[in-house]
This record gives C-alpha cells, sequence and structure tokens, in this order.
C-alpha cells in the first residue's frame, strides 16, 4: 500500500512564540481516545510537524458555544486551557468561516469569550476573556533542597505558580523550574511556574516553565494572567500590564470587574498536509 495515498490538513499557528498545530476536525472526526497519541505523533520534533500543543476544532452541541476544541500538551497531557492558543483558536475560527469575529468557544475550563480585532492600533489581535482565577494564595513557602523560597499560586484555568525576582534574565530556569513543577506542594496534578520581574505598575518581565511541555517556552498566556492577578494582589501592578515574554512579544492583561481579559498576537504561519502512515496513525 503507498503509504503517501491518506493524509489530513492541518494548520500551525503561534501566539507570542507558543506554537500549535490545529486541525479542523468537523468532518475528520478524530474521536478523543485517539488525541493524545495524535498529540504525541505531530508535536515531536524530527519526526513530526513539532509543537508546543495540538488542538482540534469542532462543532459544539451546546447551542451557546460556535465551537469547542480539544487541547494536548506535547507530550500528550490534556490541558484545561492554554491563553495563547486560545487567541490562536479566535483567529483561526473567524478566518475559516466557524465562528464571527467576536464568538464563546467551549473548553475544559468552561466557555472562552474571543474577540478578534479587526480595526484600530491593534488590529489582527486577539482578545480572549479567560475563566476566572481560583485558588489564588499568596506567600507559600516551599523548601527547595533545603532553602526556603517563597511562592505565589493561582489557576487562570491551569495551575501556576509565581516567583518574584530581581533579575529574571539570570535565572537558570531549567534548573529551578521542575523543582517547583513537581514539589510536593502541588500534587498530584503539578503546577506550571513563572518568574516575573516588576519594571513598574503596568510592566513586567516574565519567562514561564510548562507543564506538559517540561521546559521553558516562548510565552504562555494562562501564566501572564496568573502573574498579574497575583502581582496585583499584592500591590505590586495596577489594573492593566504588559508583560513581556521570553519571545520578546508583548501580553497584555486587564483585570476588570473581577474579569480577566488577556490580549496578545495569534498568527497562522503555514498550512499543509502530513501523511499518516509514516506518523503511524490511522483515521
Amino acid at each position: 500500500m503507498n503509504i503517501f495515498t491518506k493524509s489530513v490538513p492541518f494548520y500551525k499557528m503561534q501566539g507570542c512564540g507558543n506554537d500549535f498545530v490545529v486541525i479542523d476536525n468537523r468532518e475528520l472526526g478524530i474521536p478523543e481516545s485517539a488525541m493524545e497519541a495524535w498529540a504525541k505523533a505531530l508535536c515531536a520534533r524530527a519526526f513530526g510537524i513539532y509543537a508546543d500543543g495540538l488542538f482540534f476544532l469542532e462543532d459544539s452541541e451546546d447551542a451557546a458555544l460556535d465551537y469547542r476544541w480539544h487541547f494536548y500538551n506535547s507530550d500528550g497531557s490534556r490541558a484545561e486551557m492554554c491563553g495563547n492558543a486560545s487567541r490562536c483558536a479566535g483567529k483561526l475560527a473567524h478566518a475559516i468561516g466557524l465562528a464571527p469575529a467576536e464568538h464563546t468557544f467551549g473548553t475544559d475550563a468552561g466557555p472562552i469569550k474571543a474577540s478578534v480585532l479587526l480595526d484600530g492600533p491593534d488590529v489582527g489581535r486577539v482578545k480572549v476573556q479567560l475563566t476566572p482565577p481560583k485558588e489564588t494564595k499568596t506567600n507559600i513557602t516551599l523548601d527547595i533542597e533545603g532553602e526556603p523560597l517563597t511562592v505565589h499560586f493561582s489557576d487562570t484555568g491551569v495551575p501556576h505558580a509565581v516567583v518574584f525576582v530581581d533579575d529574571v534574565k539570570a535565572l537558570d530556569i531549567m534548573d529551578i523550574g521542575p523543582k517547583i513543577r513537581y514539589h510536593e506542594a502541588f500534587a498530584p496534578a503539578g503546577t506550571n511556574v513563572n518568574f516575573a520581574q516588576i519594571i513598574d505598575e503596568n510592566t513586567m518581565l516574565l519567562r514561564t516553565y510548562e507543564r506538559g511541555v517540561e521546559a521553558e517556552t516562548y510565552a504562555c498566556g494562562t501564566g501572564a494572567a496568573a502573574t498579574q492577578v497575583l502581582a496585583n494582589t499584592l500591590g505590586l501592578t495596577g489594573s492593566f500590564a504588559n508583560l513581556t515574554t521570553t519571545s520578546d512579544e508583548m501580553l497584555t492583561i486587564f483585570l476588570e470587574d473581577g474579569n480577566i481579559f488577556l490580549q496578545g498576537a495569534a498568527e497562522l504561519t503555514f498550512q499543509g498536509e502530513f501523511f499518516l502512515g509514516p506518523l503511524g496513525l490511522t483515521l
């Protein structure tokens, strides 16, 4: 049998350097039971397309939603939410006619409102309303190899620990990140870990060690949201903040009447098709 006879179209998108493979699953009908394997295969470096995550877009049975997604990290773990991916989803859904510029879609963390900005100074960017933060805690002392470390925590769709530091660029993220990510205080699910430097009341620098990717990523939208929620709670920032990520892109977080809004870039970088056989996948 010719292994090149069966192929599947895909989109590749990035939001502030956080990159994703996207599959329109409305007609394909890939079952949820197979999605973990697809994520591992497609996100793999050298053997797949390579990305931080994969999400599927499909119709929703809920009339209040324009569509829903299924989101997976590159290691195949399913995530409740991803801020940068949510902007990519909103922009692509509008581009392919799945939803209007302002719409609502379903995630495991709850409904997400997305607005693709079509005019003005921020044209092309996407603003999403994230789910309300949960379990926000400040001034948690962790024992890290015999040394105390103060961290803060908030769940903005997925769990995030935040550490405020004086010089974020000087940190060895791959050393300290896993020690917090797998700390018993956050067991059994673990946590994403963000390191932030306050510049002024509306400006921060941010680096993120991302659970599921198990490495520093170029940006994390829910991590930026958690960082702003905690910085504001501690009186370090005002109602909005611009966070410059590792990619040197800027994410803006607005806190309005108890709601969190994330605004930033989302780009369709290319589209194509992959062959199922070489990846060990089937329809």
